[in-house]
C-alpha cells in the first residue's frame, strides 16, 4: 500500500535512501519522482501549501512508482497527526520536537492502545477492508515510522532520553532551524553547530535508530552527512528543480537566440 517495506529494506542494507520535497498539489510531482528512482517523497504540509486532499493524492500517486511516501506534518498535535495516519503513509515526520515529553506524545499519537492513543478510524490503511482487522492492527504496531525532528539546541540537552523510546524510529535533524536555534540560521556548517549535528549523529547512530536530514545537492555537504553515516536524505524540492532548470534553460537558450 505505502512501499514501506521496500523502503525498509534498503535502509537496513546500509544504503542511502534518497528523495524530493513534494510543496506544489498536482500528484504527477510525487508520481514522476518514483519514476525517476527516488526511494521516497518528504510530503511537506509543514511550510508547503498542501492540505489533507492534496496529501491523499500524492500518497496514492506514489503507490504505483516503488516510493514510500513520508508526510510532515505542520506540528506535533494527536489532532493533527490523527487523519494523516489514516492516509497510511510510510511514514510521519513530526517537527521540533524538543523534549523526551514530546516525543513521547509523539510516538503515542501514532500507535493503538496499548502502545499508544491513536484513535480507530480505519479505511485506507486496512485496503478499504480487504485487509483482516487483525492483520492491520499487527501491522500497526511497527507502521507508520515515526520520525522525530531534531531542530532545536534544546533538544539536545534530553536526546539520550528520547533515543531509549523503543517506538521511535528515526531522527530526522533539520539543519536550518537547528543552525537558526544557535543564532546563525540556516548555517549548519559553521564549526560550533556543527559539532553539536556531529554529537546527534554519533548518538543517534550508536542507539540503533535511523538518521534523517533534507539538504540540497551540494557534493561538500552530501560527503559530510556521508561521514555522518545518514540513512536516508530528502535532496531538495520540487520547486527548487524546476527553477534550477528553467534558469539553466533560459541562460543556455538566451546564449544561442542573442548571439549576432
Amino acid at each position: 500500500m505505502n512501499n514501506l517495506d521496500k523502503f525498509r529494506n534498503k535502509l537496513a542494507s546500509g544504503r542511502c535512501c534518497t528523495g524530493v520535497c513534494i510543496t506544489m498539489s498536482d500528484p504527477a510531482v510525487s508520481e514522476m519522482l518514483g519514476e525517476c528512482g527516488y526511494d521516497f517523497s518528504w510530503i511537506d504540509m509543514e511550510h508547503a501549501p498542501l492540505n489533507i486532499e492534496t496529501a491523499a493524492l500524492h500518497i496514492m500517486a506514489l503507490r504505483a512508482s516503488g516510493a514510500a511516501p513520508l508526510v510532515r506534518v505542520p506540528w506535533n498535535l494527536h489532532w493533527v497527526l490523527k487523519p494523516v495516519l489514516d492516509l497510511a503513509p510510510a511514514g510521519v515526520i513530526i517537527p521540533m520536537v524538543n523534549s523526551a515529553a514530546e516525543a513521547r506524545e509523539a510516538v503515542a499519537a501514532c500507535r493503538y492502545p496499548a502502545l499508544g492513543r491513536r484513535g480507530c478510524g480505519v479505511r485506507r490503511g486496512a485496503s478499504y477492508g480487504k485487509m483482516p482487522f487483525d492483520e492491520y492492527m499487527k501491522r500497526s504496531e511497527n507502521e507508520p515510522l515515526v520520525i522525530i525532528q531534531i531542530e532545536h539546541i534544546d533538544a539536545v540537552a534530553e536526546l539520550d532520553d528520547i533515543l531509549t523510546i523503543p517506538e521511535l524510529d528515526c531522527i530526522c535533524i533539520g539543519p536550518a532551524d537547528f543552525s537558526g536555534s544557535m543564532g546563525k540560521v540556516n548555517h549548519p556548517e559553521d564549526p560550533e553547530i556543527a559539532a553539536k549535528i556531529d554529537e546527534i549523529a554519533r548518538k543517534v547512530k550508536a542507539a540503533g535508530k535511523y538518521l534523517g536530514t533534507a539538504t540540497g545537492c551540494d557534493p561538500e555537504t552530501l560527503a559530510v552527512w556521508k561521514k555522518r553515516q545518514v540513512d536516508w536524505i530528502c535532496l531538495g524540492s520540487d520547486w527548487g528543480a524546476m527553477v534550477t532548470a528553467w534558469r539553466q534553460n533560459l541562460q543556455s537558450s538566451l546564449k544561442i537566440l542573442q548571439e549576432k
